[in-house]
């Protein structure tokens, strides 16, 4: 294996052009995948299949190798064995068909029910900071707001007695979105005791400001999101769209429609609203295990 794989290199070299710090890469990606597939036991090269391709790629992934050099490992492999066809030294290619890694998608990581009303429950409404902060967490639950989307939301964007907001996405792109009763009542809290506070004399056109008066910004949501989670003691990841995903998570667990939740997401394509529903699937797993007679 070792000689075909020196042929290989010297093709690229001589005929194909491709310079030496990329022919050392590629020797060093097939030395790895070589090595792999000598621990399966597999003993010529006509004897490994696309399945062995695949299992490759995830034993890298979860040696915590990224997607972009595993892809760089694949375009070697792949590389390799259509020389192996085109040389006649194979009959077959087996890396026909198989997906780059750069197109896998890691599902978000979410809260549970139970997990979000902790955390919205943490900060106190009594309080001017904590009638704030509350009325931020219902309100990026209740739409699935970005946190940019929520700093930038103005003040007459925002329809209380109707119960929508009308928010302004990537690429200036508006969508209207409901609020629940709860956010709603957290907003009209915020609005009649905090907000006429932090702004003393001043104005703004923000619906979300500091202390100051001024418009709150990206990073300061996101302190307060972990914060809240810390004391919360959910030990789960907290990312700074991680009530985003929850809200997309728990409208599907519970019967909405794909294309509603990606209106209300702001998808341009539904293509990426659709890993949501691989959250669903791992629960239903999970459910399946748990009850099914013969798991």
């Amino acid at each position: 294996m070792k000689e075909l794989i020196d042929s290989f290199l010297d093709y690229l070299l001589v005929e194909r052009g491709l310079a030496k710090n990329t022919i050392i890469a590629y020797r060093e990606d097939l030395n790895i995948y070589l090595n792999f597939i000598s621990s399966r036991k597999i003993d010529a090269l006509s004897k490994i299949s696309k399945n062995d391709i695949t299992e490759f790629m995830f034993f890298e992934k979860n040696k915590g190798i990224s997607p972009v050099s595993i892809s760089r490992r694949l375009a070697a492999i792949r590389m390799f064995h259509r020389f192996l066809a085109r040389e006649r030294i194979l009959k077959t290619d087996p890396t026909t068909l198989i997906d780059s890694p750069k197109l896998w998608k890691k599902v978000p990581d979410t809260l549970s029910l139970n997990e979000v009303e902790l955390l919205i429950a943490q900060p106190d409404p009594r309080d001017f900071q904590g009638a704030r902060d509350r009325a931020i967490l219902e309100s990026l639950y209740a739409t699935g707001m970005r946190v940019s989307e929520a700093t930038n939301l103005k003040a007459s964007n925002i329809n209380l007695d109707i119960g929508f907001l009308r928010c302004i996405g990537k690429g200036n792109k508006e969508r209207v979105i409901p609020l629940g009763k709860k956010a709603i009542a957290s907003v009209n809290r915020y609005l009649e005791f905090s907000r006429p506070h932090f702004l003393k004399k001043k104005t703004s056109e923000f619906l979300f400001i500091n202390r100051s008066g001024n418009k709150l910004s990206r990073q300061s949501i996101w302190k307060l999101i972990k914060q809240y989670a810390s004391q919360a003691k959910i030990k789960k990841p907290i990312k700074v769209h991680t009530l985003r995903h929850s809200f997309a998570t728990h409208l599907l667990e519970r019967g909405a429609d794909l294309r509603s939740v990606q209106e209300m997401l702001g998808h341009s394509s539904i293509s990426t609203t659709q890993i949501y529903t691989h959250i669903d699937k791992d629960r239903l797993k999970k459910i399946h295990k748990m009850f099914h007679p013969r798991p």
